[in-house]
């Protein structure tokens, strides 16, 4: 029974976290950047590095999923993502944030790291 509970709650809240997605989407994302590096390789990297438990603590999470247009990578109820798609020979990476706080640019930090 708990893990019903569970499954329906994690459920739900990848519901949330994708309708707020999507939302972000329609507008224009806080930062486009380009990179040489192939999106698979960035995606993989900016996942790791915001699972860094040291730089974001409890909010240390980084969930990859991939799409038809490339690849997201997430935090927890996705206030913070960033989509990766293939451009030539490298990426295009699109960073929003639902606020422009300090775990913002940490993150943002943290996926610089990863050109």
């Amino acid at each position: 029974m708990r893990s019903a509970l569970a499954l329906l709650a994690a459920t739900l809240l990848a519901g949330c976290a994708s309708s707020a997605m999507n939302t972000a989407r329609s507008g224009q994302p806080d930062r486009i950047i380009n990179s040489t590096k192939e999106a698979a390789k960035v995606a993989e990297c900016v996942q790791f590095s915001w699972q860094d438990e040291a730089v974001f603590g409890v909010d240390a999470s980084g969930y990859l999923e991939r799409t038809a247009q490339g690849i997201t990578v997430s935090t927890r109820g996705g206030e913070y993502f960033t989509d990766i798609s293939p451009s030539g020979s490298g990426s295009v990476i699109k960073f929003y944030a639902q606020k422009d706080d300090a775990l913002a640019r940490r993150r943002m930090a943290a996926l610089a790291t990863c050109l």
